[in-house]
Parts: C-alpha cells; sequence; structure tokens
C-alpha cells in the first residue's frame, strides 16, 4: 500500500515538476544551439553556402535536363560555371586591391590641398577643433613634464635576443591556417553543391519523412512551394543585385573615378546587406573620388549616381521583380544581420537576409517550424479581430478603433460587424462568465463597442437598397434583446445593415419580462418579431419566449438571430425551429435574407429612416 502511494505521488508531482524546469531546458537548448553554431563555424559556413547556391542553381539544372542534358553533366557544368565565375571575379578584385594599395601615395596631394582649402574658408575652425582635443588628450593622459637637459640619463641594460632555429609544424600551420581556411571552406562548398544537386529527390524525400509521411501530400506541396519560393527570390535577388552592380560599376567608370570594377563589385556584394549596405559600399568610391579629383564636381557626381541607383531598385525593380516576395520582417531582417555577424563574421554578414529568407519559409510551410515565420515574418502576429479584441481588454479604445476603421478599408460595414466586432463582443461574455473579466472590465467593452459601431456606421456604406417598387410602405419591426447588453448592440449592429427605406425597427427594453413582450406585441402589432441572442447563452430564454409568442401570436413572423453561433449550430436551430421561430441565422447576411423574404409590405409613401427606440422600462 505505501508502494503504491508513492508511485501515485510520483505521477502527480513528475508532470509539475518537468513543467517547472521547462524554461530552464528551453534555455539550455538555445544555448547548445549557439555553442554548436559558433564551435563547429567551419562545417556550417559551407553548408549554408552550398544550401543557398543549392536553391539558386537547381532551376538552371532543371532547365538542362529539360533540354536532354544528363543530370550530372549540367549539374558538373553549372556549379563548375558558378566557382568559376566567383573565382574570377575574386582574383580581379583582388589585384585591384592591390593596386589601389600601391597607387593612394600618389592621391595625398589632392586630399591635403581639399583640407587645406576648407580650413581656409572656414577661419581656422578645424585648426581650432584639433587644439582642443590635444589639451583633452593632455588632461586624459596626464601626461608627465618633459625632464630638464641637466637630469641624469639612464642607458637601458643590453637584452640579448637568442633565435630558436628549430622546424616548428605548428609555425607553419599558424601562417599557412589562415590562407588555406577560405579554399578549404570553398571546397567543402563546392562539393557539398554537387551531391545536393545530384541527388536532391533523395534529400527530399528524407525531409518528407522526418517531418512525418502521415501528411505526405501537404508536406510535398509544402517543400515544392517553398523550395519554388526561395529559389525565384534568391535569383531574383541575385539578378538585381547584380544588376545594381554593373550599372554602377559603369556609372563609376564613367564618372572617371579609378578602379570601376572593384566598387561595381562592392556595390553588388553590400547590397545583399538591406538598407545600410549600399551605403557602405559607396563609401569607398565616394573617398577615392575625394582624394583623385581636384574639386568637388565628381564626389557629387558619384554620390547622385547612389541615390538614384537606390530609387530606381527599391521603387521600380523590386516591386516588379519580387512581387508579393516571401514576408520578412525589416525589424527581423537587421536583427538577424546583428546576429549573424555576431555569430559568423563577414560572412555571416552575406548571408544573413538569403539564411533569414530561408528560416521564415520553412516556417511558413513546417509545423515545427512555424514560430519562425511568427517571429521574422511580416505578417500581424495578431489576426485583426484578436487584436482588436485585445485593445478593447488594455483599454486602448482609440487603437481599437483604428484596427476597425482600417478592416472597414478593405471590407464591407457587414464584414467588420460579423468578423471584427461581434467576435469581440462574444468574447468579452465569455471571459465574463469564466471569471477572467471584471464588471468594470466589460463595462469599457461594451461602452467602446456601442461607439465604434457608430463611427464605423458612418464611415461605411451599411445598408443596401432592395430592387422594389420605391412606394411600397416600411416594414414594422419589433427587436428583442434576448438578455444582455450584447444583445442590443448586435441589434443596433443589424439596423445598420438593413435598407432604411423598407424597415422601421423598434427595440423594446432588454429589461421586460416574457408577459411585458407579448403585450407590447399585441399593442404594435408588427409585421416582423426579431430576437437577438448572440452566444454565450440565451437559448433557453430564447425558446421561452418563442413558445408564449406563438401561443398567444400564431401567424407571427418571427425570426431568431444568433449571430456568431459556431458551436452545435444544427442542435440549437432545431430547437428554436421547433418552438416556433420562422427562420433562424448565424450571420447578419442570413439575417437579412430572411427579413428580406419574411416582411409584410404595405403599400403607401416611403417611411423614414430606421430608428432605434427603447420601449419599456
Amino acid at each position: 500500500m505505501p508502494r503504491r502511494v508513492g508511485r501515485e505521488l510520483k505521477k502527480m508531482v513528475m508532470p509539475v515538476a518537468i513543467a517547472g524546469l521547462k524554461p530552464l531546458i528551453v534555455l539550455a537548448s538555445l544555448a547548445l544551439t549557439l555553442a554548436m553554431l559558433s564551435w563547429l563555424r567551419p562545417i556550417f559556413i559551407p553548408f549554408a553556402l552550398a544550401i543557398l547556391l543549392t536553391f539558386m542553381s537547381s532551376p538552371i539544372v532543371s532547365l538542362l535536363e529539360r533540354r536532354g542534358l544528363w543530370r550530372v553533366p549540367a549539374v558538373v557544368m553549372v556549379t563548375l560555371g558558378i566557382f568559376l565565375t566567383l573565382g574570377g571575379i575574386g582574383w580581379v578584385v583582388a589585384r585591384q586591391v592591390n593596386s589601389l594599395v600601391d597607387t593612394y601615395p600618389q592621391y595625398e596631394y589632392n586630399l591635403s590641398q581639399k583640407i587645406t582649402s576648407f580650413q581656409a574658408n572656414d577661419g581656422g575652425f578645424v585648426d581650432k577643433l584639433r587644439i582642443i582635443a590635444a589639451r583633452i588628450t593632455r588632461q586624459i593622459e596626464n601626461r608627465p613634464a618633459p625632464a630638464a637637459d641637466g637630469a641624469a640619463k639612464v642607458d637601458p641594460l643590453p637584452v640579448k635576443i637568442v633565435a630558436d632555429d628549430r622546424f616548428s609544424l605548428s609555425s607553419i600551420w599558424s601562417v599557412l591556417g589562415p590562407v588555406l581556411a577560405p579554399f578549404a571552406t570553398v571546397g567543402l562548398a563546392a562539393v557539398l553543391v554537387l551531391f545536393m544537386l545530384i541527388n536532391r529527390e533523395d534529400l527530399r524525400d528524407r525531409i518528407i519523412c522526418v517531418i512525418g509521411p502521415g501528411r505526405l501530400t501537404h508536406t510535398t506541396k509544402a517543400l515544392d512551394d517553398a523550395g519554388l519560393r526561395i529559389s525565384r527570390y534568391l535569383l531574383v535577388q541575385l539578378l538585381i543585385n547584380s544588376g545594381y552592380g554593373v550599372t554602377a560599376g559603369l556609372g563609376i567608370y564613367l564618372i572617371g573615378v579609378p578602379y570601376a570594377l572593384l566598387w561595381g563589385f562592392l556595390a553588388a556584394l553590400f547590397r545583399y546587406i538591406p538598407y545600410l549596405g549600399p551605403w557602405i559600399a559607396a563609401l569607398l568610391p565616394i573617398s577615392l573620388s575625394l582624394l583623385v579629383s581636384q574639386g568637388w564636381t565628381m564626389p557629387i557626381m558619384v554620390v547622385g549616381l547612389f541615390i538614384t541607383l537606390e530609387l530606381l531598385c527599391n521603387m521600380v525593380m523590386e516591386p516588379w521583380l519580387y512581387g508579393r516576395g516571401v514576408g520578412v520582417s525589416a525589424t527581423a531582417t537587421l536583427v538577424m544581420i546583428a546576429f549573424w555577424t555576431w555569430l559568423w563574421g563577414p560572412i555571416g554578414l552575406i548571408l544573413a537576409t538569403p539564411l533569414t529568407v530561408c528560416l521564415v519559409v520553412a516556417g511558413r510551410y513546417v509545423p515545427a517550424l512555424s514560430f519562425f515565420d511568427t517571429l521574422l515574418g511580416d505578417q500581424p502576429p495578431l489576426e485583426a479581430a484578436i487584436g482588436y479584441y485585445q485593445r478593447l481588454l488594455a483599454h486602448d479604445q482609440d487603437e481599437a478603433s483604428v484596427i476597425a476603421e482600417d478592416h472597414l478599408k478593405k471590407n464591407s460595414l457587414e464584414e467588420t460587424y460579423g468578423t471584427l466586432v461581434l467576435p469581440a463582443l462574444i468574447n468579452a461574455e465569455h471571459d465574463f462568465n469564466d471569471g477572467n473579466l471584471d464588471g468594470t472590465d466589460l463595462r469599457f467593452v461594451l461602452d467602446a463597442t456601442r461607439e465604434i459601431v457608430e463611427e464605423l456606421a458612418a464611415l461605411g456604406v451599411g445598408a443596401t437598397a432592395d430592387d422594389s417598387s420605391s412606394n411600397l410602405a416600411s416594414a414594422a419591426i419589433l427587436c428583442c434583446p434576448a438578455r444582455d447588453e450584447t444583445d442590443e448592440i448586435a441589434l443596433l449592429m443589424l439596423g445598420h445593415l438593413l435598407d432604411r427605406n423598407r424597415y422601421t425597427l423598434t427595440v423594446a427594453s432588454r429589461t421586460l419580462l416574457a408577459a411585458e413582450v407579448v403585450a407590447l406585441v399585441e399593442k404594435t402589432n408588427p409585421a416582423l418579431f426579431l430576437i437577438s441572442a448572440p452566444p454565450p447563452g440565451g437559448q433557453s430564454h430564447t425558446r421561452l419566449l418563442l413558445v408564449r409568442l406563438r401561443t398567444r401570436f400564431p401567424d407571427l413572423k418571427i425570426v431568431v438571430g444568433r449571430w456568431g453561433l459556431n458551436q452545435d449550430v444544427d442542435q440549437k436551430r432545431t430547437q428554436l425551429l421547433n418552438a416556433g421561430a420562422d427562420a433562424f441565422g448565424v450571420t447578419f447576411e442570413e439575417t437579412r435574407r430572411q427579413i428580406k423574404s419574411l416582411a409584410h409590405l404595405a403599400v403607401a409613401a416611403p417611411a423614414p429612416a430606421p430608428e432605434f427606440i427603447a420601449v419599456g422600462a
């Protein structure tokens, strides 16, 4: 018996203990992942390069295969072309950098002339700044006064340096290692690209097996779509950046700045860094133009060239070629650039944007990685309805109103009421009934919603004129909230959606008892009776009212609106129809159609616009 009790207690305590350790486990896993990415950098960097190059070259290989070329020769041809092109560009750029370093002293005279000209024109401002900086430096360093001429000078002790002429492999590797490392990275990336392109179907099948063969159709479509999106994005980015670099290099050459090929290559390379990259690349040719030119015309022309190219790419080329794009948040891109640069250095700076795009697309299609799409994507993290309700819970009516107005710009008033405003009311009622919302918060939600509904009605076009004769009289509709103020606000929204020339609405007080409602129907003799009962609750009270009305008025047309109901709809529809309702609607559109078909119209002059009249105490 004690053992059984101990086992039961262990079963109860273990899940609680594991739940308490879950944040620590997540942090430990994150730290281990970062450590592995940093420690295994010589492996992960070539692997990342290989993945990106595989995505970019896969469409080209597929095109060659469709033209009749076998896969292995096509892969070898494309891979050799890519790496020979990169190697050739790197060799030319290295020669230009070496030549630039050698010729720099030739341009020092022009730079000194510009500095002298600037100093002469500013009234000695630069000299004053230099003197102030020197004084501050001396005060900070607290330099001692120079020694007097008569002070004794102490000769330093002689130091004998003993050279170690022994052969050491470690000393050779310390010299050759940094030189050979880039070649090793490129070689490993080339080999990986070859095998990934040749065996890409096998890699795809293994990924499908990892994700789960039970969702074979969805996974296959998702991977194909993700691969096409990433390949297209990387190819388009390569096309835009290459065109940007070629145009920049040609423009710099025509302006007369030396080493135009180097500046064009750097412009294309740094443009992989969004926002800041192009201007970092532009600083180098602008600085050289200051050294080369005698005046200021050449630097100004270089600045104008880069401004024109940026405007053309950002406003014309990228929207046209990217289309919808892949949806990466600008803030997330900058954060990921800082992250990959910190982790992998300069190569991470270049790979940051493509890697971020791959993570976002993978998160969009692979359920286990969906958090990447949430954190890095450009889609709103909260749906409009959730964000609207969240702002109401925060007592921020202004932002909630902005969300509703933005929704109205893209949707009709009926859709905004049905998919944004009404769900917030229903959620507030649920939270209040569950004890998650107090009376003060519920009061704010109701009051704010009533005001927002009136604002939306003033902004949007609600009711649509029916295709009936304009000389028909308006039908009198008596409306009754089933229980509370939420039902009354729902009636207010419906009133904004009904044709003003066909219906006159009278809204009874929500405090009336069933017998008082029956007496009011007998007094007003409406053409149609409407009960507003959005969830939660209201089903029992609505059934009671239906039984009373049907017993007293067997010919009265009764419509029940349970707008927003999404659970047990058929069961509750059957219950209310059996209780005496003629129509049952779960959306405003459905109720509008039912009212149109059931209301009894009388021939008379057009009636005034519908108004809400609170009848009863």
